[in-house]
């Protein structure tokens, strides 16, 4: 049985994380007599040795506070992890050292929360001789192995609560509203909230979308007496047209913030030139990474958490917790390394989408 764990979370930010820290840490402390370390900013606190012996006092009083009380750091991978000398940056494998703070802390194991990139670390870590738990979180939802990530539902939440604002401006003005939304290789965020908020077009990146199909379904609305349309599209939406100039998702011009507004813009571009209605573009980016976890989140949490520490008890290295079918259980990591989790057209929330007659402009 592990009689002393380290936490660390690292990849974007998300709704959620806190209360996975307070399950994992009560649950280790109070039930199982446990001492935890914390490490600060992620892989790149693991590297720096940056700690903190977390007491009750730590975890109590942030169930519903958003962020991390560790923090992150993007993950900085140790295997590649990018250093300032003189000035200059360059890269250098400091897996070493991440292993040597492992074992000056007498850590029985590690338990990362993440995404699917920490994932992928927390798997290098586990084969370089450390024992490694990883837990997922994503506002996206987009890790294999799992049916469902921490910070994912609070995502949702928020932008249903965007697509109802938007309904009513939308039809007053007799506008095409384009909601943004994130998703850079998974629309399960776009789809999830324009299926609650009633959307009538919802674009991902799994399915390339063609614009005069989009421009028709807005045209049909209108002769059919509806003056005004909702579309939801993820970040990394790309159109036929974006397909063959070479545009994509992961388009380095493209990449991180500047990606952000990119997918909508360009939509918005195309649909003015086909419909001649005015649209307006609206991004939520990073409002959907922060703030308080709705109570689904919290619970969903807690019990990811309470998991992790159940597997450190039994030597279930090497694992990550997954959400499947209702319950936690413990799958290997290299199930969260095969591909993100994706929609397709047989997906069941795709289905009832396409059954309500929301299009996906395919």
């Amino acid at each position: 049985m592990a009689r002393r764990i380290g936490i660390m979370t690292d990849g974007g930010d998300c709704p959620g994380m806190n209360a996975v820290i307070r399950a994992i840490g009560k649950t280790a402390m109070s039930k199982h007599g446990m001492e935890a370390v914390g490490f600060r900013d992620g892989y790149k606190g693991l590297v720096a040795n940056n700690f903190i012996k977390l007491r009750q006092e730590h975890v109590s009083g942030i169930l519903d506070k958003g962020g991390s009380i560790l923090g992150l750091s993007g993950n900085r991978d140790p295997f590649r992890f990018k250093m300032d000398k003189d000035g200059e940056y360059g890269y250098s494998d400091q897996s070493d050292r991440a292993a040597e703070s492992f074992r000056m802390h007498r850590l029985d194991c590690l338990i990362a929360v993440g995404n699917a990139e920490t994932l992928r670390i927390a798997a290098r870590l586990q084969e370089k001789g450390l024992n490694v738990i990883a837990l997922p979180k994503s506002v996206e939802n987009d890790v294999s192995g799992t049916d469902m990530t921490v910070g994912f539902t609070t995502a949702v939440d928020f932008a249903v609560g965007a697509i109802d604002k938007l309904h009513s401006s939308a039809e007053s003005s007799h506008k095409l509203m384009i909601l943004e939304v994130l998703g850079s290789r998974s629309g399960w965020v776009a789809v999830e909230s324009g299926l609650a908020g009633g959307a009538d077009v919802l674009l991902t990146p799994e399915f390339t979308y063609d614009v005069g199909k989009v421009a028709r379904k807005v045209l049909q609305r209108r002769n059919d007496g509806k003056s005004f349309s909702i579309i939801v599209m993820s970040e990394g939406a790309v159109s036929a047209e974006d397909g063959l100039t070479g545009v994509s998702a992961d388009t380095e011009g493209l990449g991180g913030r500047d990606r952000l507004g990119a997918a909508g813009i360009r939509l918005a571009t195309g649909l003015e030139r086909l419909t001649g209605i005015e649209c307006q573009v609206t991004v939520l980016g990073n409002l959907l990474r922060g703030g308080r976890p709705v109570p689904y989140d919290r619970t969903l949490a807690t019990a990811y958490g309470m998991k992790a520490v159940e597997m450190a008890c039994e030597g279930t290295y090497g694992s990550m917790v997954a959400f499947v079918g209702g319950s936690m259980v413990a799958v290997p990591i290299s199930d969260a390394l095969r591909g993100f989790r994706r929609l397709t057209m047989e997906s069941e929330v795709v289905r009832s989408c396409l059954n309500l007659g929301m299009s996906f402009g395919a």
